[in-house]
């Protein structure tokens, strides 16, 4: 076994033994009202560690102001959301260095290329990859031939490709947080970034993700929230 592999496996276990102590993620008692409009209220669940949380709900239902109140983005109207006991609005700066947050619109410059997207966002996330790193994760999503090529000229899957890459080099967060990932991808890429979701949590971390395909990842242990 490569020595990349073992470290891997050991984190892997790190995060299983740390988030079977604590529970890594706890919602407690949230609720949410956007102008006027009550979305949900009372969602209570704890992931350890190896878990992937699938959250369902009809259209309007609260789904991405849930992922954007896991990751500290939006304050809840009742309740707390918590990462290893603490709340995530009072971590911060280290909270975001453990978390991978991908939104519904692919959050891409136009004017750049892939390379440069993938390079810049994971500068912002407080990883630094070479270009022949980031050219690899491109490749693995499909974009060998696209690197360069400014984004304004992809299609709608092949944007959702590029901004999905930062998941190949995506493993040193131990929360992932996906809204609508499959969305614009083929079959192929759906397999692809299924087993990125599978690999991510065999190896300890945690993955919360919504989504209106119905994706097998039934050989992952997970549990399903409804709003």
């Amino acid at each position: 076994m490569a020595i990349d592999e073992e470290r891997r496996e050991q984190t892997g276990l790190d995060r299983k033994r740390d988030g079977q102590r604590h529970g890594m993620l706890a919602l407690n008692d949230l609720g949410c009202t956007r102008s006027g409009r009550r979305l949900f209220s009372g969602v209570s669940c704890t992931v350890p560690a190896g878990q992937l949380l699938r959250v369902q709900g009809a259209n309007g239902a609260g789904k991405t102001s849930l992922l954007r109140i896991i990751c500290g983005l939006l304050e809840p109207t009742t309740g707390e959301a918590l990462w290893r006991g603490q709340g995530v609005a009072s971590l911060r700066e280290e909270f975001g260095r453990q978390l991978i947050y991908l939104g519904h619109a692919a959050a891409l410059k136009d004017d750049l290329s892939p390379l440069e997207n993938l390079q810049a966002a994971t500068t912002l996330g407080g990883q630094l990859l070479d270009a022949a790193q980031a050219r690899a994760a491109l490749a693995a999503a499909g974009l060998a031939g696209y690197v360069n090529t400014p984004v304004r000229r992809l299609s709608q899957g092949q944007r959702r490709r590029s901004a999905l890459a930062r998941l190949v080099q995506g493993q040193y967060a131990a929360l992932w947080v996906l809204d609508e990932p499959f969305t614009a991808l083929d079959a192929v890429a759906t397999g692809w970034l299924a087993g990125l979701v599978r690999s991510q949590v065999k190896a300890g971390g945690i993955v919360v993700l919504t989504s209106h395909q119905d994706v097998a990842i039934d050989d992952t242990p997970q549990q399903v929230l409804s709003l």
